[in-house]
């Protein structure tokens, strides 16, 4: 069973930077999707960014530019550096996981790590 579980997150000025990671475990040898997520206070869950089994990745307009995806295959991380943070990038941070590619629903996700921007 893949178990994702979040660190990093804190309180930061505007302008500011953090870097979320996300370690795995739980493995069975198939390659995943991964990708965080966040939850703004009082709106719905929404999608950050994500890195595909190829290398590939996605970032949500709000993002590029500022934050980058990334992994570590042989510690079993995922992080987010994020730069010039913004008080709208306040909210619960989420990693995910899909087994095989991105395009669908996640399968696991962690319990959150929450970022606060000033």
């Amino acid at each position: 069973h893949v178990q994702l579980v979040e660190s990093g997150g804190g309180s930061v000025q505007a302008g500011g930077s953090l870097t979320l990671s996300c370690l795995a475990s739980g493995y069975t040898g198939s390659r995943y999707c991964m990708g965080w997520f966040r939850q703004p206070p009082g709106k719905e869950r929404e999608f950050v960014s994500a890195i595909d089994i190829d290398g590939r990745t996605r970032y949500a307009d709000s993002v590029k530019g500022r934050f980058t995806i990334s992994t570590d295959n042989a510690k079993n991380t995922l992080a987010l550096q994020m730069n010039s943070l913004k008080p709208e990038d306040t909210g619960m941070y989420y990693c995910a996981a899909r087994r095989v590619s991105c395009g669908g629903l996640m399968d696991y996700w962690g319990q959150g790590t929450q970022v606060t921007v000033s």
